[in-house]
């Protein structure tokens, strides 16, 4: 049976998805997590005995890193969020199932990115469309 024929992912192969998104998932908390940190400045770096002159910069240096830092800790919680939702799936016996055309995704691109949920003709098209 080729890989358009099935409609499902075997229980093994949604084991190795499971085991893929499981680790992206640690990772990806860890990484939020000193994201999280650095965001709310709790690891200062130790400025409270130098010069004003010299923490006034850092401090003005801070806000542009702030602001790129919560971009990308939200970035980065939007991303841990497709991955547990990727995990329900795996729990449903729904992962890998185009949204929109219900036709199974092929394997080699749900390696790359585990939390698809629609195949790649699929978003192709739906681009386009928006674009006329």
């Amino acid at each position: 049976m080729s890989q358009q024929e099935k409609t499902r992912y075997s229980p093994e192969e949604l084991q190795e998805f499971k085991d893929i998104i499981e680790k992206k998932l640690d990772e990806a908390r860890k990484d939020y997590e000193l994201l999280k940190n650095a965001f709310s400045n709790k690891d200062d770096h130790g400025t409270d005995d130098t010069s004003p002159t010299f923490k006034l910069l850092e401090e003005g240096s801070d806000v542009l890193s702030k602001e790129e830092t919560g971009q990308l800790a939200a970035r980065q919680k939007k991303f841990i969020e497709n991955l547990e939702a990727a995990m329900v799936r795996i729990q449903n016996n729904t992962y890998g199932i185009c949204r929109v055309t219900g036709k199974l995704i092929p394997k080699d691109s749900k390696t790359v990115v585990t939390h698809r949920t629609m195949r790649i003709k699929t978003k192709n098209k739906k681009k386009s469309l928006v674009q006329m």
